[in-house]
């Protein structure tokens, strides 16, 4: 009986001790591109070589990402320009095409967001509601499709609790800026139709 019970405390023991090196493994500075990222780069670059955008939140297929553009906000005052990837909070945001970190930028909205600028300076991707950057992520940094940007959250206008990336696609010209453009509905591109160029 003695030798049983010291058995179970042993496994618990185990089992606890696994969980907890599970656990830090979050708070290493390379843990989500070793362990989220490395995975789905190859079928995130073979999207991004095609003219596809890539999913870009971990583990969430293409299948599952619903439209949500024109959907009325704050009460109707507002129509929906994006479309909301549903995922668990901290959830790997990834990039869904390769570019260049245009901007890094904090608003009431949107709360902690970051905007990536494709090479040709065409078109600009839009992640908000972020829970944070990557670590050592910075303005001027060249991505490529699949890198780890962020984790998803629920800042800004989100709602408490409400996770969630606002996936947004803005039109450009080379001379625009990070905030100029046109809103693209996103959606369709995030579903399979490869992106004009």
């Amino acid at each position: 009986m003695i030798l049983r019970r010291i058995g179970i405390g042993v496994a618990i023991g185990l089992v606890a001790l696994v969980g907890l090196w599970i656990a830090a493994l979050r708070f290493l500075p390379d843990a989500a591109r070793v362990f989220t990222s490395a995975p789905s780069q190859p079928t995130a670059r073979a999207a991004s070589e095609n003219g596809l955008l890539a999913v870009p939140v971990a583990g969430v297929a293409r299948a599952a990402i619903r439209a949500s553009w024109g959907d009325p906000r704050d009460n109707g005052l507002r129509a929906h320009h994006g479309t909301d990837v549903i995922a668990p909070a901290n959830t790997p945001v990834l990039a869904a095409a390769p570019g260049r970190i245009e901007k890094l930028w904090t608003s009431v909205a949107g709360g902690t967001t970051l905007y990536v600028r494709s090479p040709e300076r065409n078109w600009t991707y839009y992640y908000a509601h972020l829970a944070g950057y990557a670590p050592g992520l910075h303005e001027g940094q060249v991505v490529r499709a699949g890198d780890v940007l962020g984790f998803v959250g629920d800042s800004g206008n989100a709602g408490a609790g409400n996770y969630h990336l606002h996936f947004g696609l803005i039109r450009t010209t080379p001379a625009q800026h990070w905030y100029e453009g046109e809103d693209v509905d996103p959606y369709p591109y995030l579903a399979g139709k490869p992106l004009p160029r």
